[in-house]
């Protein structure tokens, strides 16, 4: 058994290794270049950014491009670039402005994952004949006698398993995560270690194709004209100020609603359907049920019909919450906290853990009270 636990030598393990050309991955090819495994790097072209936000320039994914493929030469491994704008902007971008129009605040390095990370380029690496595709994700993976299953990463910090809670069970027989149990100061080392002309390359700290954080000129810019001005409006709908666009607002903020208020005013709720933002105090962002759709289920057998008592994650970087979570017939699932939790946004990621293993998880939805106060 080699060290990515296939029962092969690594001379004959095919490894396709999913390279960004930022350190992480660079590491990751690296490393088992190093074992003595067959590598062949595979990049993605994604995006154009210059067409995402309507601005000319040199398009911000070709010098990533030029880096991943400089790694593979000094690396001597085949490197290939596979464009997928189209397949990126349709699963990906599109799928980002519309949620935002709904009122929803979306994550799309998720849907990357799912649509075409985790899809397409893992039916790639089949077609190539690959035993594993590897990738620089912060978050390990064992295999158990129910099959393989996802952990979080050892460095809390960097612990990216609330992004990969959509993989299947049968992508993540063929997926490796070389760092899992790495810390970044220990890939740092390795990459200067191998002298990689990305060792000291910043980490991306934005969305790939929002590089500057202005979600609304990418949403203006795939979908013209569809923001609307509208309302904010306190809990019994009174009419406090106007806005520019829903898609400026998440459920949570405080900050940039401009109202000057005795007591601090947080948005509670956005209605797109009427064009309204909802503020109130902070204890109307509490909640102790909510919805879930398109759950992704990691466990040796279907969720138990009672349900199953986990700690849940409801943003990326806040701590896990205890809950007991139910699932419903049509994909979808109950989520009981057991104590409130506050600011839940539709359209973020619900993440279901046992300790340090990932059960699956799934999107939160609007609440049938927030759909029903929209159509009033």
């Amino acid at each position: 058994m080699n060290s990515l636990g296939i029962n092969k030598a690594p001379a004959d393990t095919r490894v396709v290794v999913a390279m960004s050309g930022g350190v992480d991955s660079s590491v990751v090819a690296a490393l088992l270049k190093e074992q003595g495994y067959e590598t062949i790097g595979i990049t993605l072209q994604l995006y154009d950014h210059g067409q995402a936000v309507g601005r000319p320039g040199t398009c911000c994914a070709g010098a990533d491009i030029q880096d991943a493929r400089q790694v593979c030469t000094s690396l001597d491994m085949p490197h290939y670039v596979l464009d997928y704008e189209s397949r990126f902007r349709e699963a990906v971008m599109d799928d980002f402005a519309d949620s935002y129009l709904a009122g929803e605040t979306p994550i799309p390095c998720v849907r990357c994952n799912q649509k075409v990370k985790f899809a397409d380029l893992l039916q790639t690496a089949r077609d190539l004949g690959a035993d594993a595709l590897a990738t620089g994700h912060y978050v390990r993976r064992t295999d158990a006698d129910g099959g393989a299953q996802l952990l979080r990463g050892a460095e809390e910090g960097r612990d990216q398993s609330y992004f990969l809670f959509a993989t299947t069970p049968d992508q993540l027989d063929l997926l490796r995560f070389p760092l899992g149990a790495m810390t970044k100061n220990e890939v740092r080392d390795h990459a200067r270690r191998f002298d990689l002309v990305v060792s000291d390359k910043p980490d991306s700290q934005d969305i790939c194709f929002v590089p500057n954080g202005r979600y609304a000129d990418v949403v203006a810019k795939l979908r013209p004209g569809a923001i609307e001005p509208g309302e904010i409006v306190d809990l019994e709908g009174k009419v406090l100020a106007r806005h520019d666009g829903v898609i400026n607002f998440t459920v949570g903020q405080r900050r940039g609603i401009g109202i000057a208020a005795a007591e601090p005013l947080f948005v509670v709720r956005l209605e797109p359907e009427t064009h309204r933002v909802v503020v109130g105090p902070r204890e109307a962002l509490m909640k102790t049920t909510l919805t879930m759709r398109e759950v992704n289920w990691l466990g040796a057998d279907a969720m138990p019909a009672e349900g199953v008592a986990c700690e849940v994650k409801l943003r990326s970087a806040q701590p896990p919450h205890a809950a007991h979570v139910h699932p419903l017939d049509d994909g979808r699932a109950v989520v009981e906290l057991v104590a409130p939790a506050e600011a839940v946004a539709p359209g973020q990621a619900c993440v279901m853990y046992v300790g340090d293993r990932v059960l699956g998880g799934g999107w939160i939805e609007r609440s049938v009270q927030e759909t029903n106060r929209s159509a009033a």
